[in-house]
């Protein structure tokens, strides 16, 4: 009798899960990712981003020092050229005042000459240095019969004329202007109107 209850004792319970079944289910459970990891993986893109910035940014930088650079050099030109402008205006007037110059001394270096020769050399001195003045846009201002110009005569008498009231009937002295720019006013006397004596 003993025997029988022996063998008919109960079994130890499991908890209600088998092992091999808990192994399973451990086995396919995702692993959460790790945030290190995460930010493992981020930093090369970063390094690389600010690396391709310090490339444009140096790019940038030598592009500026050549456009310094170049601008430096243009102004530099600008105060050669303004320079050496300012020194050779005269130039060309210059070399047609030699052949003037020329021309007087040949003149005066005759031997004997007459006073006819003289002459002929002094006019074809003053046709040269007309020549001259003329090349390099000197104009003389010879205002006979014209009205009086403030700008570019200047009145020192008046004579009774049968010409109109302020019109030029004498030059005393030429006025010159260069490119339209008066150097020097002509003197000059202008009418002042019906002559003396006459009726009005």
């Amino acid at each position: 009798m003993n025997n029988v209850q022996d063998s008919a004792a109960p079994e130890q319970p499991t908890n209600g899960v088998d092992s091999e079944v808990a192994e399973g289910f451990n086995a396919t459970t995702p692993a959460e990712p790790s945030s290190t990891e995460s930010k493992v993986d981020t930093l090369p893109a970063v390094e690389e981003q600010i690396r391709q910035l310090e490339l444009k940014a140096a790019e940038h930088h030598d592009a500026w020092l050549r456009a310094k650079a170049e601008t430096e050099n243009v102004r530099r030109r600008s105060q050669d050229d303004v320079s050496k402008a300012a020194k050779f205006a005269i130039e060309r007037f210059a070399n047609e005042l030699l052949v003037v110059k020329d021309g007087l001394e040949q003149t005066l270096s005759a031997d004997n000459a007459s006073l006819e020769t003289l002459r002929d050399g002094v006019e074809l001195t003053l046709r040269n240095l007309g020549k001259a003045f003329e090349k390099n846009g000197l104009q003389d201002i010879n205002p006979i019969g014209e009205k009086f110009d403030p700008h570019k005569h200047q009145a020192i008498s008046q004579i009774p004329s049968e010409q109109a009231a302020n019109t030029v009937v004498q030059v005393f002295q030429k006025g010159y202007a260069l490119e339209g720019r008066v150097l020097r006013p002509a003197l000059v006397a202008v009418s002042s109107g019906q002559q003396a004596g006459s009726a009005a």
